[in-house]
Parts: C-alpha cells; structure tokens; sequence
C-alpha cells in the first residue's frame, strides 16, 4: 500500500522512532526465589526489600543507563522443590534473571535446573545472580558459565575466620554445631581442616548437625557444649536457628564465645541482646560501621523506610555488577551479560570487587567483628534498636580470602 499523503509519512516517520526508542529501553525483571513465609521469612523479607531499594536507586542514578531495574519476589517455602516450580513459574513469565540466597541445598536445585532449562531452550536463556548461597561446590565441582556468586563462599570465609581466630591463644576447645544440610555439612569440614593446619593443639571438643528450620529448642545443644567445656562455638547458622541457638546460650548462661557467619541477620541481634557483648563475632563480606561508614546513605535510608536494618550488600553488588555489564556488553540478553560478568571489576560498598573468570565467585575483602555498645563514633549504627552494633577487628584484603578453584567452566560457543 502506498501512502501519498506527506502527513501520514511524518506520522508513520515519528511513530517508529518512539517505537525504537522504546525498544531501547527495557525493565529489567530479576526474579528473587527465597524463603517470603516459614521460620526464615523475616530474613527473606528483608533482603527482598533490601533488593527493591538498591533497585530504585539504581534506577534513579541509571546505573544500567536507560533500562530500569525490577526485583519481584517468589516464595520458595525454603524448599528446593517448592523452588524448582517457581522457576517453572518465572520462566513462562518471561524472566530472564533469577536471584536466590537462602539455603545452598535450593541453590543446588535451581542450579541444575538452570542448566538443564539453557540447554534445552538456545535463545531463551536465564542467569542466575546468586546473593547468598554459599556451599562451595558451586563453584567447584558444580560450576556454571550461568551462575555468578557475589557472596563469598564458606570456605573463604572460613579462611578469613580461622585466621582470625589463630591469634588468638586463649581459643583452647571448639564445639561446632552447624544445619544439617549441604552449606552446614561444608562449614563443619572447612572449620576442622583449617584448624588442624594453623592451630593443631586446639580440641574439637564436639561437632553436631540438627534439621535446619526443625528445631524449636536448643537447650539440648547448649548443654552439650557445656558438659564438653568448650570455650568457643563455631557456626554457620542462619535465622531463626541462629536465633534459637544464641537464645538457648544466653537463657543457660553459657561463656563461650560464638564466632559466626550471619549473627547480623535479621532476629538474631534481638535474641542476644546485652549477653552478647564481646561474646559474638561475626565474619561477612561487610560492617555498616566500617573504616568509612561507606553505604551510610543505604543504611539511613532504608532504615527511614523499612524500619529495618541494611545488611545484605550482595543486593548492591548483584545489581551494580549486572548494570556494569549490560553497560559493557551494550545489550540486556543473558548470553551477551554473562560473557561481560566474566572477570568484570567494580567498586562495591566494601571497596574493590571482582567476579573472577574462572569460577564466576566474587573475590572481595572481608570483615571479622564483634558485638558491642554503640558509641557513635566507631560503632555508629546499631540494629534491631538494641543499641548495640558490630565493631571491626578485621578488615581482610581480598586475596587473603581467596581460595583456590577445580572449576572447569563449559562455556557457549
């Protein structure tokens, strides 16, 4: 059909101009798969709300340029399978990123089928940004060119803690207790072989697993660790059984110090209160009240929305990485976003950062702290209102941390 008309060719001319200037321009769908009911929803919700409220800043600062970043949230129940069927449901949806953190066994599921979903699917494939899970199988044995973990994994940070704890020679016996699940079975054994290689003198006076999300008591637990004289306790429990655990410790009046991996977590600086002054640290990828306060703005203002506390910097870096290489690939499909993820370098909130090419696991530094009164200059923040906060002992460089990889990635031609 032909158009004689001058008018109608400038209409037409104009019409496919917006059409492509809009096409330029896309949302951004990352789909976060957590636990948002059950005994880890206050920690889901959290992180969640922590995602949505970097995702609007970076879209007012346009880190991704033009496109706008959306995180929408799916309820996993914390079950791997529950996991597997909200992929399914994410995928008819369209989403072409998915994020997930809590509990490696879900990452574990959603990794294989990932995998399996890229393969049997060319030109519809998902990228999973993982914020949280942390088994290091992940990036090992099961590596993925479609995974990218921008949380350090247990046993970096295992590394960084038993350094730490090394120094210290009044660290005589250890009792480990840990969820009963592929993350817990990982701490257990890295605490164990670490140990052996820097302190050997040190007793491992006990080593017990328990069903994750399951228990309701732990005065049992504590008790044990009691009659096994330990003066130091070793965890990487997660919240409501890190809750519990530092509950039952504080109602049994136990003296021995926890080192752990997510005391900061929502509901467990509640559960310690005052009894965990100096008796609690923590070892993270980050401390609000850091040598800069850097992030100070993210933690003020999400507290002022939220009436919550920022401790997940894994949602600024997943969101600031993934903007980074859509900026550098030029596009927003997952294959051409994947490749420029590899080997990229950033500036998170806990300095220099990168997502190393070989395994696709963030090198980044880490924080070893403990739990004290706000003194408001230090200690700046605390959480939960408590009054108290995480002081740092510790900041370690990044390639202190690091560990080596058995990765051997299959990438797409």
């Amino acid at each position: 059909m032909k158009y004689s008309n001058p008018a109608v060719h400038i209409a037409l001319g104009t019409l496919f101009c917006a059409s492509a200037s809009l096409s330029q321009a896309e949302t951004i769908k990352i789909a976060y798969i957590d636990p948002l009911s059950g005994p880890f929803a206050p920690v889901g919700q959290n992180i969640l709300n922590s995602f949505q409220y970097v995702a609007d800043k970076a879209n007012a600062e346009k880190w991704a340029g033009e496109h706008k970043l959306e995180v929408v949230g799916f309820d996993n129940k914390g079950s791997p399978q529950e996991s597997l069927n909200v992929l399914k449901t994410v995928i008819d949806k369209g989403f072409r990123y998915v994020t997930q953190g809590n509990g490696s066994g879900v990452g574990m599921a959603l990794l294989d089928a990932i995998n399996k979903h890229n393969e049997r699917n060319p030109g519809k494939e998902i990228v999973y940004l993982n914020h949280a899970a942390v088994d290091p199988d992940m990036t090992n044995s099961k590596c993925s060119f479609w995974h990218f973990r921008f949380d350090s994994n247990s046993d970096m940070k295992m590394e960084a803690l038993t350094t730490y704890m090394a120094a210290d020679k009044n660290i005589k016996k250890i009792y480990i207790i840990g969820q009963n699940y592929s993350f817990g079975q990982q701490v257990t054994r890295a605490a164990k072989e670490y140990l052996a290689r820097k302190r050997p003198d040190i007793q491992i006076v006990g080593d017990d697993l328990h069903p994750i999300g399951q228990v309701k008591d732990f005065a049992p637990y504590i008790a044990k660790i009691k009659a096994a004289g330990a003066d130091t306790v070793i965890t990487g429990n997660w919240g409501a059984d890190l809750a519990l655990l530092i509950k039952a410790a504080k109602d049994a009046d136990l003296k021995a110090n926890f080192y752990t991996y997510y005391a900061s977590t929502t509901g467990v600086p509640t559960a310690m209160g005052a009894a965990g002054i100096d008796h609690v640290k923590y070892v993270a990828y980050w401390n609000p009240n850091n040598e800069t306060f850097s992030g100070k703005d993210i933690v003020e203002g999400f507290k002022a929305k939220y009436k919550d506390d920022y401790y997940s910097i894994a949602t600024y870096s997943v969101l600031l990485g993934l903007s980074n290489a859509m900026k550098q690939a030029k596009s927003t499909d997952p294959v051409k976003v994947a490749f420029a993820l590899e080997g990229l370098s950033f500036r998170s909130l806990n300095g220099e950062v990168t997502m190393r090419k070989t395994d696709h696991q963030l090198q980044q530094p880490l924080y070893i702290a403990t739990w004290v009164k706000t003194n408001g200059k230090d200690v700046k923040y605390d959480q939960e209102n408590t009054g108290l906060g995480w002081k740092t002992n510790q900041k370690i460089d990044a390639f202190v941390a690091s560990q080596p990889s058995s990765c051997q990635m299959k990438r797409p031609s």
